[in-house]
């Protein structure tokens, strides 16, 4: 008799175990899509500012050695993040390509003039850092006009705030939903051992030692569930390249390493946490209060 009730206690034992890894894997599987969509769209949002184009028109007589020059010093700025010289040649190539009419046949010469396209680094594609950096351009003799599309940077800007404020609520909020969920199926499984608890209790055990297997199976759950969870988002990331590959523009090893990561920690931590909080629950109640509980 005694052994048949052992067998059901670990059957049942194991069958608690499997469901919260099941649950935990869940969470953390959408805990992890909320923070790889929050670290892709950072990284979207500084691919878009750093391919906005400011265009440098410079002298008519500047030379092609003063023009490289001058490009190779626009590029050792700190806010610089890419240059390209654009002579009078090639634009004239470009707007002939694009319009399909040479100028020249009723203007009797190149009407273009030669410039620098340059990208910003992210932090300073915005209309407030421009207008600083325009200022210090234009004293320099050899550039006559900064042209940048100023409605569009200050969109792309507002947008990103937008969708980055609300991604970051959402990240809090599922947090937080997540340590509620483990919290409450963690406390189920040990609400079924709670007089056992209490027996150790009784025979002397310290709050330590009885701590201890609890914590160790916690670990141990928290790190199959994170494995379950990181192994589906892998999946799913693969899937994801396998249909667009340029995705690879966006998602790059420092998000998945983060991903991963805070999924492996979020796994470990939460569930240790939570059986810290319901053991300790339970080994402050009296006997009394664990039956009416």
């Amino acid at each position: 008799m005694a052994r048949k009730h052992r067998n059901k206690s670990r059957r049942h034992g194991g069958l608690q175990a499997v469901t919260l890894c099941i649950s935990t894997s869940l969470v953390l599987i959408l805990l992890g899509i909320v923070i790889f969509t929050v670290l892709t769209a950072r990284n979207l949002s500084s691919y878009v500012k750093e391919n906005l184009t400011v265009t440098l028109m410079l002298t008519d007589d500047i030379s092609l050695q003063e023009s490289r020059q001058l490009t190779g010093k626009l590029l050792k700025e700190r806010f610089t993040s890419r240059t390209k010289y654009i002579s009078p040649e090639q634009a004239l190539k470009e707007h002939i390509s694009a319009m399909g009419a040479d100028p020249t046949e009723f203007l009797g010469g190149n009407p273009f003039v030669g410039s620098i396209e340059m990208q910003l680094h992210a932090d300073y594609a915005n209309s407030d850092s421009l207008r600083w950096i325009t200022k210090k351009l234009k004293s320099d003799p050899r550039i006559t006009d900064i042209v940048y599309q100023k409605d569009l940077m200050d969109m792309v800007n507002a947008n990103i705030r937008k969708v980055s404020f609300v991604l970051l609520a959402l990240a809090a909020l599922l947090t937080f939903i997540s340590f509620s969920l483990i919290n409450n199926t963690v406390r189920l499984g040990i609400f079924s051992r709670r007089f056992t608890i209490h027996t150790m209790k009784l025979v002397g055990a310290s709050w330590a030692f009885i701590r201890w297997p609890f914590i160790r199976l916690a670990l141990v759950e928290g790190l199959v569930a994170a494995i379950v969870a990181n192994a589906i988002l892998a999946g799913a990331v693969y899937a994801l390249y396998t249909f667009e590959a340029d995705i690879v523009v966006v998602v790059d090893y420092v998000v998945l390493a983060i991903t991963g990561g805070s999924v492996l920690f979020c796994g470990l931590f939460l569930t240790t946490f939570c059986t810290y909080l319901s053991v300790n629950k339970f080994l402050r109640m009296k006997a009394g209060d664990l039956y009416k509980i």
